[in-house]
């Protein structure tokens, strides 16, 4: 008696997603809020999962949020820990229970995801819980690129702005996923004062030896030049941190955004999304955006012989 042979077992499908990282107050909330947005208006069917057990009143409908499963206020009751210790106990606690959260995850792997994850730096420089939830996800065939976010006003500041450099490195290095790095906040960036350099200087991290300069004509940290100088070797010699700036009232950065980050972890779209796309980009320009502010900041602040976001647009 023959027996038939078993059918050939089919791969599990891919989930495609964002996990939203950086520092508190840099706008991940916010980011995830308006890419749920964005990306809906295009068609795209989006669910945002709330990894942060510290979010209270969160601005978008949620489908998953880990304060089913733990929340910082009662671990730091409970254990007298403060807010830092707290964060890491809940990270660890969820990687505990990560059954928990493919069980949650489950009943959405038709949809994109975005993570909404905690501010707490340590989580993606040297802590490992955080780094071992993604790489759970990616065994469970999660395609994430990891968007992470800090505020454009830190190009003020020359000092900041290579600490800035120095954590996002760090983060890139630990928590290795594909990566973008955003430079938030781009409509609030005067407000801070006038860059030292064009914007092209800080997204593209060029020539860091001009900022030493400008280091070293400050008392305080002229005596910390040497250090300064090995900090910017290191970041140059791995060149690996770029920035895309972001103001998330953009559509035209929105787009950008968008398409670097599915580039990033190779979500290719379809036809309905691109004709979405194409008729909101045609479409009457709407109060709740504000390309004006934008495109002036760009102006100021670009080479005239580079292309601006309307001809990079077109190229596309």
């Amino acid at each position: 008696m023959s027996t038939q042979p078993a059918p050939p077992k089919t791969a599990p499908s891919l989930c495609f997603g964002q996990v939203v990282i950086g520092p508190p107050g840099s706008g991940k909330t916010t980011y995830c809020r308006a890419m749920h947005e964005f990306l809906g208006h295009l068609g795209r069917k989006v669910v945002v999962i709330n990894l942060d057990p510290a979010n209270e009143g969160l601005p978008y409908p949620c489908v998953v949020d880990v304060a089913e499963l733990v929340t910082l206020d009662d671990v730091m009751d409970g254990l007298k820990l403060g807010p830092n210790g707290g964060l890491l106990y809940c990270m660890e606690y969820l990687e505990a229970n990560l059954d928990w959260l493919k069980a949650k995850l489950a009943p959405h792997r038709d949809c994109y995801f975005l993570f909404d994850c905690p501010g707490q730096v340590e989580l993606y420089t040297h802590q490992s819980s955080v780094k071992n939830v993604f790489a759970r996800l990616a065994q469970w065939n999660f395609r994430l690129t990891a968007v992470h976010l800090v505020d454009s006003h830190y190009c003020a500041d020359p000092a900041k702005f290579i600490s800035v450099l120095c954590t996002s490195l760090s983060t890139m290095l630990h928590v290795e996923l594909p990566h973008v790095n955003v430079l938030s906040k781009m409509d609030l960036i005067e407000q801070y004062g006038k860059l030292a350099f064009n914007l092209d200087f800080y997204t593209e991290v060029l020539d860091l030896s001009y900022l030493l300069d400008h280091l070293a004509a400050d008392p305080f940290f002229k005596k910390f030049l040497r250090l300064n100088e090995k900090l910017a070797e290191v970041i140059q010699d791995y060149s690996l941190v770029s920035f895309v700036p972001l103001n998330v009232q953009d559509k035209e950065s929105m787009i950008h955004m968008m398409r670097t980050v599915d580039k990033a972890n190779g979500y290719c779209f379809g036809d309905l999304e691109e004709r979405n796309m194409q008729a909101m980009m045609s479409a009457a320009v709407g109060a709740d955006f504000h390309f004006d502010s934008t495109l002036g900041v760009q102006e100021k602040y670009v080479d005239p012989g580079n292309k601006t976001v309307e001809e990079e647009m077109s190229d596309l």
